[in-house]
């Protein structure tokens, strides 16, 4: 069993997050990435910006993919969020899941983002067109 988690302060490069997944043994590689949308109810968003606990969010990152390991089954998790700012169509999250068969990694993979959002001590700030606004709630 396989787990890299992370925070990226400058970039995010999904692509090469990937080779952190190790294949042995795996039937599929699941993915999900999340992106800053360029607009948010009709309003252009300019950035966001992501302020963490880092030190806990590294822990809890690692307590989450290490339980998705256990419960689903899978063989490897690679788990990394961006803090700082990250601006519209630039990645924020990243999360791939290795597994022996596709069901277990789809679940795995949204079980883990679901997770990160209710867990994660990471705060949103929202910077669009018509003032700075604070998301509610953790991830």
């Amino acid at each position: 069993m396989t787990v890299h988690v992370g925070l990226e302060k400058e970039k995010l490069d999904p692509d090469s997050l990937r080779k952190h997944v190790d294949i042995n043994g795996c039937g599929s590689v699941v993915s999900f990435v999340g992106y800053t949308r360029p607009y948010y109810q009709k309003k252009l968003v300019k950035r966001l910006e992501f302020e963490s606990w880092e030190s806990k969010l590294v822990e809890v990152l690692k307590e989450l993919a290490d339980r998705a390991i256990k419960e689903f089954a899978i063989i490897s998790v690679c788990l990394v969020h961006r803090t700082g700012i990250v601006k519209p169509s630039e990645p924020i999250v990243c999360i791939h899941v290795g597994s022996a068969h596709r069901e277990e990694g789809f679940l795995a993979c949204s079980w883990l983002i679901s997770e990160l959002k209710k867990q994660a001590p990471i705060w949103k700030k929202e910077v669009r067109e018509d003032g700075e606004f604070w998301k509610d709630g953790l991830g």
